[in-house]
């Protein structure tokens, strides 16, 4: 098994029970498909480099977890129509200490 970053870029309008949702349905995805959760790191809303769909601005949900093809493929099928960008890196290591978008409060 291999770890793996997912980003998940969530439309600006959502409400809050949905990104919920969101969260609970692609750790469920991950851990029901011989993955394993490592962390979620809820980003907020960040503003856009560029326009995507007409928005501006988006929630980005960030998962660290391990996983094998099996959890690639489900993740890939299963990406819904809230979700407007997603980004999926692999890693030798992964960093589960740094949170670079965390914000100080």
């Amino acid at each position: 098994m291999s770890f793996y970053e997912n980003t998940l870029v969530a439309k600006q309008d959502l409400p809050k029970s949905e990104l919920e949702k969101i969260k609970e349905k692609y750790s469920d995805l991950i851990n029901n498909t011989s993955g394993k959760l490592i962390k979620v790191e809820e980003w907020g809303l960040l503003n856009l480099a560029t326009k995507i769909k007409k928005y501006n601005k988006a929630f980005y949900i960030h998962f660290k977890f391990e996983g094998s093809k099996i959890t690639l493929n489900e993740i890939k099928i299963k990406v819904d129509t809230s979700i407007i960008r997603h980004l999926i890196v692999k890693y030798k290591n992964l960093d589960t200490e740094n949170e670079y978008f965390k914000k100080e409060r």
